[in-house]
C-alpha cells in the first residue's frame, strides 16, 4: 500500500468531513479561541482530504462559508453582550496587547475592518469581539461578515483543495520529474535566503552598505560619486536598486543568450521536463483557476487592478506617482512588444485567442513582476523597516502564481517566464531609481481598504464578463 492510499483510509466520511471543515472555520472565527488555533494548518489539511476524497468544491467551500459567518456572529455577539467583562476572561486577561491592537485596527478602519480583519492573522479573531464591545450596527456587521466569509472560504479552501486532487500525483510523478522539483525547490530556497540577507546588508544599517560608504569616502572620485546619489529621498543612496538593476539586467542578457542558443523552435532540456510535469499534474480545476489567473494578467486584468488606484493618485494629484507607475507599465509593455518581435520564439501551445502571439519573453510574467514589485515598493516606504519583509513577500508570492499559471495552461516555456521575470525586475529597478533621484513626499495617508476593494471588484467583473486578450 502506497502513502496516497494509506491517507485516503484514513479521511472521514463525506458528511463528517463537512462538519470538520465546518467547525474549523468557526472555531478559528471565535474570539479567544481562535487565537490558540492553528486554523490555517487545520482547515488545509481538511480541505486536502475533500479534495483526496473528490468531495464537490461548491458544498467544500459552503461548508467554511457557514462556519465564518457563525463563528464571527458568535464573536460579536459575545462583545455585544458581555461588553467590559470580556477583557476578564483568559487569555486576555493575561494579554491585554491582543484586545489593544485589535481595537486600534477596528478605531482606524471601522466597519471595512471587519472584512479586512478576516484575512490578517493577528487581529482576526478580535475584530468581531471589539465590534460588539463598541456597539456595531448588527446590521452593518452582518453585511460586512456574509462578504469577507465569501472571499475568505475560495481563498483558505482551495488551495489545499488543489493539493488534495494532486496528492496521487505528486506521490506517484516518475524519478525524473522528481529530482527536478527537488532541484527546483533547493534553487528557490537558496534564492529566497540570499534575497533576505541583501535587501538587509545594502540598506543604511547593513554592514554592505557602510562597508561602501567607507570605501567610497577614501577615494574623491567615489566620494563624489556617493554623495551624488545621496542627494535623493532621505539622503541614503539607492544601493538596492543599483545593485538589483545591475543582477537582473546581467541575468536577462546571460538568460536571453542561452534561449537564443538552441534557436526559436528549441526548447531548452529543462523547458521540456517542466512541461511535461505540469501535462502529467493537470486537472480541471487547476485549469480553470490558471484560466482565470491569465485573465487577471492581460491588458484588461492589468487595468482593472491599477484603475482605482490610478484614479486617486490623479485626484490627490500625485502626478509623480502616476507618471512613475505608468511609465513602468508602459515601458514593460513596450519590451515585451518588441521582445516577442525580435525573438519569434513559439509557444508550445496557441489557443485560438492567442493566435499570431509570441512566447519570449512572457508578457504576464514581466507585468506580474512590474505591478507587484512597484506596488511593494511604494508600499514599503510607509511602514516600519521591520515590517516591509512581509510586503515583498507578497509581491514575490503573487508574481510566481501568475508566473507558474501559464505553464498550467501550456501557452509557456518555463524559460519564457525566467526571462519575463528578469526583464520585470530591470523596469522596477529603472523605475526605482528614478523615483529616488529627488526627495519625495509621503503618499499617506492613503485609503487602501477601499482601494482594494475597487480593484477587487473590477477583477472579478473582468474574469466574469470579458474574454481573454
Amino acid at each position: 500500500m502506497n502513502l496516497a492510499d494509506a491517507l485516503y483510509q484514513l479521511t472521514p466520511s463525506p458528511t463528517l468531513l463537512l462538519l470538520i471543515i465546518a467547525s474549523i472555520a468557526l472555531v478559528e472565527s471565535l474570539a479567544l479561541v481562535g487565537l490558540l488555533v492553528p486554523g490555517v494548518v487545520l482547515i488545509t489539511a481538511a480541505a486536502s482530504l475533500a479534495g483526496h476524497q473528490e468531495l464537490a468544491l461548491p458544498a467544500i467551500m459552503l461548508a467554511a462559508f457557514l462556519g465564518a459567518v457563525v463563528g464571527d456572529w458568535a464573536s460579536f455577539w459575545l462583545g455585544y453582550t458581555q461588553h467590559q467583562r470580556v477583557t476578564r476572561l483568559w487569555p486576555l486577561s493575561r494579554h491585554p496587547e491582543w484586545l489593544a491592537r485589535g481595537a486600534r485596527f477596528f478605531q482606524r478602519y471601522g466597519t471595512l475592518s471587519v472584512f479586512f480583519g478576516r484575512f490578517v492573522g493577528p487581529v482576526r479573531p478580535m475584530v468581531p469581539l471589539i465590534a460588539g464591545m463598541l456597539r456595531m450596527s448588527p446590521r452593518a456587521f452582518t453585511w460586512a461578515n456574509l462578504a469577507s466569509a465569501a472571499l475568505w472560504a475560495p481563498a483558505y479552501v482551495l488551495p489545499g483543495y488543489l493539493l488534495g486532487r494532486t496528492w496521487q500525483q505528486l506521490l506517484d510523478i516518475p524519478e525524473g520529474s522528481r529530482s527536478l522539483l527537488v532541484a527546483l525547490a533547493i534553487i528557490l530556497l537558496v534564492m529566497a535566503i540570499v534575497f533576505s540577507w541583501l535587501r538587509q546588508q545594502v540598506g543604511r544599517s547593513g554592514r554592505l552598505y557602510r562597508l561602501l560608504a567607507g570605501g567610497a569616502r577614501r577615494h574623491p572620485v567615489m566620494r563624489r560619486l556617493w554623495l551624488s546619489q545621496s542627494a535623493g529621498a532621505g539622503s541614503e543612496v539607492p544601493l538596492a536598486s543599483w545593485l538589483l538593476l545591475v543582477l537582473s539586467l546581467g541575468g536577462a542578457s546571460g538568460w536571453t543568450l542561452i534561449v537564443m542558443q538552441h534557436g526559436a523552435d528549441d526548447p531548452l532540456a529543462m523547458d521540456a521536463r517542466i512541461n511535461a510535469l505540469f501535462v502529467y499534474l493537470a486537472s480541471p480545476a487547476l485549469e480553470a483557476i490558471s484560466q482565470a489567473l491569465a485573465r487577471v494578467g492581460d491588458t484588461y486584468g492589468v487595468l482593472a487592478l491599477v484603475l482605482p488606484w490610478g484614479g486617486w493618485l490623479l485626484w490627490r494629484r500625485r502626478f509623480d506617482a502616476f507618471a512613475h507607475i505608468g511609465g513602468g507599465l508602459g515601458l514593460i509593455a513596450l519590451l515585451n512588444t518588441w521582445g516577442k518581435a525580435f525573438f519569434a520564439r513559439p509557444r508550445p501551445d496557441t489557443p485560438d485567442y492567442l493566435s499570431g502571439s509570441l512566447a519570449y519573453p512572457s508578457a504576464h510574467a514581466s507585468t506580474a513582476v512590474v505591478l507587484a514589485g512597484l506596488a511593494a515598493a511604494f508600499i514599503a516606504r510607509e511602514l516600519p523597516p521591520q515590517q516591509r519583509h512581509w510586503v515583498y513577500w507578497g509581491a514575490i508570492l503573487f508574481a510566481m502564481i501568475m508566473a507558474l499559471s501559464r505553464l498550467a495552461i501550456g501557452v509557456h516555456w518555463f524559460s519564457d517566464l525566467v526571462g519575463g521575470a528578469l526583464l520585470g525586475l530591470v523596469v522596477c529597478a529603472l523605475v526605482q531609481l528614478a523615483w529616488q533621484a529627488r526627495p519625495r513626499d509621503t503618499l499617506a495617508p492613503c485609503p487602501w481598504a477601499w482601494l482594494t476593494v475597487g480593484s477587487l471588484a473590477l477583477v472579478a467583473a473582468r474574469i466574469a464578463w470579458l474574454p481573454p486578450v
